[in-house]
Formats: C-alpha cells, sequence, structure tokens
C-alpha cells in the first residue's frame, strides 16, 4: 500500500515555512494514539529497477512488486518489503505523477491501532497549532468499485518533498475478504498486525525499527503538530532536526535544502539472528544484514542529487 496523498492532492513544490521549536523528550499526552506504519521514497531508476529485480530481496523479506487503484483511479506500482506491523515501499523516479515522482521525494504513514483514536488525533492536531485536511483513500480490487480503505489526516496539502499523515483503516476494507487481513484480536482492532500477512515469518525481516529521513525545514514545521498529537516524545537535535520515539520505530527528520532530500537510511528487524555480516549493494543502496538480529539500509546515495 502506499499513501501518496498529491496523487490525489495537489502537492505544491512551494511548500510550507517555519522551524521545529525546540521539543522536550517526553510526550504531553497520555496514550500513544499513532504508530509507525509504513514509509516511502523516491530513488534513482538504477537503484529502483535493482530493486524489483533483486533475488535477494524476495528471499530477505515479504517481497512484492505490485499496482494499486486508488481514489480518483489513481494507480502506482511500488517495492514493497512486508512485515509483521510495518513496511517500507520504494519508487523510482518516475514512477508517481508530477512533483511526487522526482528524486528524494518521500512520505511517512502513521496509523493507529483502535477504531475511534483517528478523531482524538485531530482533536491534538488542532490544539497543536494545526488546522487536519481529512481524507478517505479507497481501494480497487479490479472490479471497478472503490472499497474504503482507511481514513486519513494531512496537516497540510502543501509540501516541498516529504509528507506524512495520521491513518486509520476502516472497517469495510477488514470485511473484505479480497484483502486477505486477519480477524481482529480484539473490539475495534484496525491495527497494523491485523493488516499485515503473516508470510513475513518465512523471511528474515520482521519490522522496520528505525526511519531516518532529508526533509526540507517547511515540510519538517508541517511534520510536527502530528508527531506531537500522535503521542511520539519528540526531541530536536542540534542541527535542527528532530527525533521522534516511542510506539517501537524509532523517527528521525533531519532538516536540509531540497536537493538534499529523501530517504536516507532504514534499520530493521530480523525473525532469527545471523552469526555472519552480510553486505548487498543494490544499485546506489547498501543492505547491510547481520551479526545478529538487525539488519540496516542505506540510500544515501540513491534519494538525493
Amino acid at each position: 500500500m502506499i499513501v501518496v496523498f498529491a496523487v490525489a492532492l495537489v502537492g505544491a513544490i512551494g511548500g510550507g515555512v517555519g522551524t521545529a521549536q525546540a521539543e522536550g523528550s517526553r510526550s504531553s499526552y497520555d496514550r500513544q494514539l499513532l504508530f509507525f506504519n509504513h514509509s516511502y521514497g523516491v530513488l534513482d531508476r538504477e537503484t529502483a529497477d535493482a530493486i524489483e529485480h533483486s533475488d535477494y530481496l524476495r528471499d530477505f523479506a515479504n517481497f512484492q512488486v505490485r499496482t494499486t487503484t486508488g481514489t480518483g483511479g489513481q494507480t502506482w506500482t511500488g517495492r514493497y518489503l512486508m512485515g509483521r506491523e510495518t513496511y517500507l515501499e520504494l519508487f523510482g523516479v518516475g514512477d508517481l505523477p508530477g512533483p511526487d515522482g522526482v528524486l528524494g521525494a518521500a512520505g511517512m504513514g502513521l496509523s493507529t491501532e483502535r477504531d475511534g483514536d483517528l478523531a482524538t488525533v485531530a482533536e491534538r492536531m488542532k490544539s497543536e497549532g494545526a488546522t487536519p485536511v481529512d481524507f478517505l483513500q479507497t481501494k480497487d480490487f479490479g472490479d471497478g468499485v472503490p472499497v474504503p480503505w482507511f481514513d486519513a489526516l494531512l496537516t497540510s496539502t502543501e509540501y516541498d518533498a516529504f509528507q506524512a499523515w495520521a491513518m486509520e483503516y476502516r472497517p469495510e476494507y477488514f470485511a473484505d475478504p479480497r484483502g486477505h487481513t486477519e480477524p481482529a484480536s480484539f473490539p475495534g482492532d484496525v491495527g497494523r498486525e491485523r493488516y499485515l500477512s503473516d508470510d513475513y515469518r518465512t523471511h528474515l525481516m520482521r519490522d522496520v525499527t528505525a526511519v531516518r529521513l532529508a526533509v526540507t525545514e517547511g515540510d519538517l514545521a508541517d511534520t510536527m503538530p502530528l508527531l506531537r498529537a500522535g503521542g511520539f516524545a519528540v526531541r530536536t537535535l542540534p542541527d535542527g532536526g528532530v527525533v521522534a520515539e516511542c510506539g517501537g520505530t524509532t523517527i528521525r527528520l533531519d532538516a536540509v535544502p531540497r536537493g538534499q532530500a529523501g530517504l536516507q537510511r532504514v534499520e530493521m528487524s530480523l525473525n532469527r539472528p545471523v552469526k555472519d555480516r552480510h553486505v548487498e549493494r543494490i544499485g546506489r543502496s547498501t543492505l547491510t544484514v547481520g551479526p545478529g538480529s538487525h539488519a540496516v539500509w542505506t540510500f544515501t546515495d540513491s534519494a538525493t542529487r
């Protein structure tokens, strides 16, 4: 799945302005409502093609290349590494229309685990000074009938190269057998583990544990209310970037000029420890697996100009 909202909403290169304010290392809310769902990045064509045809990735993760039809009939084809609760989505230059398909464009979805929590996130966002923008993403399973997929909240419809959003899966999607989702574990369960399949168990990759993205100052400022409203503990770094923790996945956003923006680094947990260190060069990116139960994928040569 991808959520490139500028496919349905207009993404502007101008973006917002402002700087991230100094944040403490603790959340001001008593309950975490949003959790890292997935990130996507637009890479150079050489790297995207190498990822798509990598035999190693098909062994390493529950790896898929698929085309999705969303709201308004918009389609996109992505390369997916699916874990237990989280996943990674990768594109090449030109795979998405307009500014969303240029080198260094990226995004991040944060999702709720309980039905109804998105409404609370919206109220929190308002208290953080943001005006939430509602969005319904649908999915067409091939019969031309859109099925409600998830509700979403944006902090802005204008951005330079990066957009984050809050999302909550819809009961209609879980009820459709074509989604191949799991039964609810508790009343109101709309969680990530229920949405994703258990096919990760037959591969090494388990989940995304940390993600690092380079974003413009304006995009970072627009993202801050969403992180705070979700219940993340946000810490400002000396260089102006931020680290958001809580919820299992550490999110780092570095403030950079637009030409340096893009997906930089992803860390992943493994289902089992590996004895030796394996380095796999995939296009202009490098995936290092082990030793132990950890893997790191760096994109610094493939996601920036």
